[in-house]
């Protein structure tokens, strides 16, 4: 993907996941809509940095970069959905585009990618994005409403109750 469709999929994001976490319609819904784009366009576009230094979809497209990210909320308290931006980049560039990005680089520079996407020049890779838009809203949803809490990330009741069977 290019970062046309990263900036139409944070955006699409934001809209969605704001209804997801304050499904109301009302001026709450809309200042969550505030408060997500900017984080999730930032995450969006975070690794596409790599195209200044280092090699592009392998310095900033891999796992360790997202545990990174992912951990920035845990341990700092900032950054609660940048996460979602990085992480949606990376699954448009996976499914979205034709060339895949190195998930375990430095590890390995192999480029991971499924051989439905399509090229950054197609006419169809802003319909594609919607799509995966929807597709990832639909998972986000289900974390939302099965999982965690994405508003404070706290577990679900379900999932506190097997957390606590778990030997420690």
């Amino acid at each position: 993907m290019n970062k046309k469709g990263h900036v139409l999929n944070a955006i699409l994001l934001a809209i969605g996941l704001a209804y997801i976490l304050q499904p109301a319609g009302d001026v709450e819904t809309f200042v969550t809509i505030a408060e997500l784009f900017v984080p999730l366009v930032l995450g969006a576009l975070f690794p596409d940095v790599d195209t200044a230094f280092g090699k592009h979809r392998k310095t900033l497209h891999n796992l360790p970069v997202l545990a990174v990210i992912v951990a920035y909320p845990i341990y700092f308290g900032n950054l609660q959905f940048v996460w979602i931006g990085v992480a949606t980049h990376y699954l448009l560039d996976v499914v979205g585009s034709k060339r895949g990005i190195a998930l375990f680089y430095p590890l390995s520079s192999t480029e991971y990618g499924l051989p439905i996407g399509v090229t950054t020049s197609s006419k169809w890779a802003d319909a594609f994005t919607v799509v995966i838009t929807l597709a990832e809203l639909a998972a986000l949803a289900l974390l939302q409403f099965f999982v965690v809490d994405l508003n404070t990330g706290t577990p679900r009741e379900a999932v506190a109750a097997m957390l606590t069977g778990l030997p420690v």
